[in-house]
């Protein structure tokens, strides 16, 4: 895992082509918005959350957030341990962002 700041993030997301956008926020914290593209597994869920994740490609590239950064940590933690080699957290997370943010009703 490897944390980055709000804008080393963004770059690289922006030039990786494996990149997967994880929000590990609940369903209720998405409705107020979300970076565009982000796949929705909430860490709340628990042995759900294990579940959802170990259905993902190991090859790709995780970039995963949370509200603040401290529940994503613990994602990018957790998917390690389940054998995904690249996983990047959003230090700050959603309520620090600045770039692009999409709502349910937009998809």
């Amino acid at each position: 895992m490897m944390n980055l700041s709000q804008q080393d993030w963004k770059t690289q997301l922006d030039r990786d082509p494996d990149a997967v956008i994880l929000d590990v926020r609940t369903a209720e914290e998405c409705s107020e918005g979300y970076i565009p593209k982000a796949i929705n597994i909430d860490i709340y869920k628990g042995q759900g959350f294990i579940y959802a994740v170990d259905e993902l490609d190991k090859s790709k590239n995780y970039y995963v957030y949370c509200k603040a950064g401290g529940r994503s940590a613990q994602a990018c933690q957790i998917m390690n341990q389940m054998g995904f080699e690249n996983t990047y957290n959003l230090d700050g997370g959603f309520m620090n962002w600045k770039g692009d943010v999409a709502f349910s009703n937009e998809d």
